[in-house]
This record gives structure tokens, sequence and C-alpha cells, in this order.
């Protein structure tokens, strides 16, 4: 991996410390599933994750990455283990979350999540500019991780690596029942707010504040994508996969 080129790509340099580190690549890199419906391969392998986030300057999503700033994390000299989480009662790899150093809870992975990492060993609410998380103790020595009163994703408290997500990477990216084949989304943080294109509604969000408007043209909608995300695609990705696909 070049360190220093995702560093750059993030904003960071390798003095910067984890808190801010998980603040700035959730700036820099949207989560996002545009290649999904662009008919693009996503692969797991640390090459092609560098390839697509640092070099492309482009996004993904959980396993891509969670999986390339564990990475960094490592190279960084932190201790980082890969844990698999089930989101609304799903599979055990439905997704990817890291625990680093013993006691950060970090996810760089889940669009809308916490600004900053989490003490994964603290019971009592933890404000962040993202919500009031809880970790919470669950059945089976598992633990579930909570937002605003609300169940965000439950952790299968078993190291994992990346290799194990791949199955279910590959499902997420090419089922008609995965949530990932039915829509577009793309969204980061930006400043003290969150900047989102859902389909083709672009959502800004500041404080209590939330507005939207159609992106009505594929012209617009590749402006929004060029301009506010740093991202240049071919064409439009606007049409789900087919069962077929």
């Amino acid at each position: 991996m070049d360190v220093d080129a995702y560093l750059e790509r993030i904003g960071a340099d390798r003095s910067t410390g984890l808190r801010e580190l998980h603040r700035l690549h959730q700036t820099a890199v949207p989560f996002e599933n545009l290649g999904i419906h662009l008919g693009e391969p996503v692969s797991l392998a640390p090459a092609d994750l560098h390839e697509k986030i640092v070099r492309r300057r482009r996004g993904g999503f959980c396993y891509e990455l969670n999986g390339l700033f564990a990475l960094l994390l490592e190279e960084l000299g932190h201790e980082v283990t890969r844990l698999g989480a089930r989101v609304d009662g799903g599979p055990p790899f439905d997704h990817l979350t890291l625990l680093v150093d013993g006691v950060w809870l970090v996810d760089v992975g889940f669009g809308a999540h916490s600004t900053y990492p989490l003490r994964f060993d603290g019971r009592s609410p933890q404000p962040d500019p993202g919500g009031e998380f809880t970790i919470v103790p669950a059945a089976d020595g598992d633990v579930d991780v909570v937002k605003d009163g609300k169940p965000e994703y439950r952790i299968e408290m078993r190291r994992r690596e990346l290799p194990d997500f791949v199955p279910t990477c590959w499902w997420q990216t090419t089922s008609p029942d995965s949530h990932f084949t039915r829509k577009t989304i793309c969204t980061r943080l930006d400043g003290d707010g969150r900047i989102t294109i859902s389909g083709r509604t672009f959502i800004e969000t500041r404080g209590d504040s939330r507005t939207e408007h159609e992106l009505d043209t594929d012209e617009t909608l590749l402006a929004a994508y060029r301009d506010r995300f740093h991202i240049s695609l071919p064409r439009a990705p606007t049409r789900p996969l087919s069962p077929a696909s």
C-alpha cells in the first residue's frame, strides 16, 4: 500500500490521530454503490481496493471502505480486529466493522454513522455529531450498536479476515434481493452536515435542517457527483440491476 497516497487522499498525514482519521475519511471518501449500477466488478483484493479508492478516488461500501481503512491503520501501527455484523437481523457477514487497539469501534463504511470512533468498552450513551450511540451487550456474547435509541447493527465477537466477507459481498452486489442492487446511494460528511444523492434526489442536512431537490437529467446528476463528491463517471448509474444480472 502507498500509505502516503492514501493519507493524501483523505487530507491527513502520518501524525494524524485515529479520531481525526475517522472523520477525515468519511469527509473525503463517499459511501457509494455506484459501481454496481455501472457494471463494475467489486473486488476485495487489497490492490484492487487501493486502486479504486486511492488511485481512482472513488468510494465504496462497508467491505471496501472498512477493508482498506483497516490496512491503513495497521500500516500506521494500530492493532485491528475485523468483525462481522448483522443489520436488521441479516446474515453474520452483512457488515464489516473494526475494533481498533482493543478499545475503539471504528466504522467508516456504514453510511451515516458516528463521526468519531466509539469507546467499545463504554456502556453509557456516547454523544457524537452523528447522534447518540450506545454499546449494549446482547445474547450469545454479541454486542449491539444503538444510535438514538434504535439498533444499528449487532456485532459477532469473533475475529474475521477480509476474505471471509467475499461470499456475502458477492450476494450484496448481484442479488435482486439486496438493497444495494435496487437503488444508487452516494453520501459523505460535509463540514458539520451531510450530503447525499439517493437515486436522483440530492439531500443536504445541516443540524435539524434538511433540503432536497431532484436531479432531473443525466447531466445534472453527473455534475452533482463531480462537483459535490469529486467522482467523475462515464454515464449515469441510474438503472437497477435486473434479476438476471
